[in-house]
Formats: C-alpha cells, structure tokens, sequence
C-alpha cells in the first residue's frame, strides 16, 4: 500500500479551481499529533478549536465546520472514528460528535508503516503541503500544527527530542496585540490576522525557548529580515538595522532603514520584554556587521 499516494489522492470536493483543504489540514494535525504521541488519540471536543482556527486560517473565506473533515476523512483509509457506542463515526454533526465522544486517530495500518519507517511521515506531510498550499506558507503551517518537517522527513525522531509548543504563537501575538514590534502593522482578514508572525529571537534550533521572553510579534517582511541580520535588537530594546544593508528606494528606506534606533512597539504592559541573553545571543549570531546611526527622519 502506497500511503504517498494515498495522501496525495485525498477525495476533496472540487469545482471550478474551489480550494477544499479541509482533509489537508486534518491530516497534517494528525500526523503531527502522531510524531508528538504515536498513541494519542483526538477527542472531537478538545481539537475542534485548533482545527477551526486552521479553517479559518488557512482555508478559503467561506465559513466552515472541522466536522465535516473529521467524519469524511474516514473514507479515504488513512482515518478512523470511533463514539462511546463503538467503532465509526456519527456523521457531521458538530453536537452528535460532541456528545457521543467521537474521536479520531490514523488508522492501525498507517500508524504501523509510520513506526516502520519514521521518515514516511515526512514524505506524506511534504505531499500534503506541495499539493494543497503554496511554498510561502509551508514553513508557518507547520509550526500552527507543531509538526517538526525536517526531523520528519529524515526520520531521525526521537522519545527525548524537544517539541515545540503550538500555543507560543498565540502568546507571542497577543503579547504584541496583534501588530508588528517594528512597524505596526496589523492586518487581518475579518478576525484572523495575516501576515503576523511569531519570530523566535534565540532560534528554536540553538536552545531558543517557546516562551514570550524570547519571541517578537513580526510581520512577514520583518520576521525574514530579523531571521536574515538585516535587523536586531540593541539596547533599551531599540531596533538595530546593519549598515551592511542596501537599499535606495522608498520602500527600502521606509520600510528598513528608518528603522534604525526606534522603540519596539510592545509589549502591553504586564508582559516581560525580551529576555537580555535572547537579545545578546541574536546580537552576536545572526545581527551582520555593525548598526546604521538612528534615524532623525
């Protein structure tokens, strides 16, 4: 059995180019829970949240139900359902799911070739994300869904490996009430904010920890330009932007440069600002060169 194939042939309802990721980003969650706890299972009521915020996130502008997803998987042989009563699922709807205690898991076969050969799961989630979402999303859907896709894809996974915490994000933005520490910006799409991120200041790779201490809300442009040394953070938690970096049009100066020496923006009063051994180490690793003078336009 050909379980890439299978996750790359999942039954979607389609027409006219409609986007139907509601399968995909089940079952990226669903592998992501398996490479955290092999064994655990997922209780409708306690992932129905997680999955209608990915819904909302990643799924086209039409208001829509993790439960459809949840029932209907099933009949792709990847996913099972089972009630209180017994094995199968009630159907899609949401309170029948609730009250009966549906929960979901991959199936026994799935779970067997994913003990087998670790590195298939990598393999399903890279399919997954090629056949459903575009590049530039990859990288933060799987952090929403805490799938580690390099450990997965070289199936060196490990009982005593460190796994990230799904809820940094939402601790970091809320942190920052939803708007970029360097410019400001705070888009959303009616209530689901885009082009937000939560930037990790000691990388997650070198020991950075999950916690708000060491995250910075960052819009998409900022969050790359911070992770790349173009910018830092100083003292007094002030902006650094390296001279190094050259740009002469308007936006480059408007959008970088004029950075230099200004404030963070956040975060609201309560939260601990970045911690000094965070700021220090992203200073020392990633920063380039030396910071530009603070702006005075």
């Amino acid at each position: 059995m050909n379980w890439v194939e299978r996750a790359a042939q999942l039954r979607q309802w389609t027409r006219s180019g409609t986007r139907a990721p509601h399968k995909p980003l089940l079952f990226l969650y669903a592998l992501s829970r398996f490479q955290q706890d092999a064994d655990d299972e997922l209780r409708y009521s306690a992932v129905e949240a997680d999955l209608r915020g990915l819904l909302a996130e990643y799924g086209p502008g039409i208001r829509t139900t993790p439960a459809y997803p949840f029932h209907h998987l099933v009949s792709d042989g990847v996913w099972e359902v089972r009630t209180e009563r017994g094995p199968g699922s009630p159907g899609t709807g949401v309170r029948e799911l609730r009250a009966t205690g549906a929960a979901g898991r991959l199936t026994p076969e799935l779970r067997a070739a994913l003990r087998r050969e670790p590195s298939l799961l990598g393999r399903m989630a890279r399919v997954l994300l090629d056949l459903n979402f575009p590049p530039s999303l990859h990288g933060e859907l799987c952090e929403a869904v805490g799938l580690e896709l390099e450990e997965a894809e070289t199936g060196q996974l490990s009982a005593a490996r460190r796994q990230r915490d799904r809820r940094m994000r939402e601790a970091v933005l809320t942190a920052y009430e939803y708007q970029c520490a360097f410019c400001g910006y705070d888009g959303r799409i009616g209530a689901v904010p885009v082009g937000l991120e939560a930037a990790h200041v000691r990388w997650w790779a070198f020991d950075g920890p999950d916690d708000v201490e060491n995250g910075l809300c960052l819009c998409s442009l900022h969050h790359k330009l911070f992770d790349k040394g173009v910018l830092g953070l100083g003292e007094g938690h002030r902006i650094l932007v390296s001279q190094s970096f050259v740009g002469h049009s308007t936006a480059a100066r408007e959008h970088v440069i004029t950075l230099a020496g200004r404030p963070l923006i956040g975060p609201q009063p309560g939260v601990r600002p970045i911690a000094a051994a965070h700021r220090s180490w992203h200073t020392g690793q990633v920063f380039h060169g030396s910071p530009r003078p603070a702006t005075t336009a």
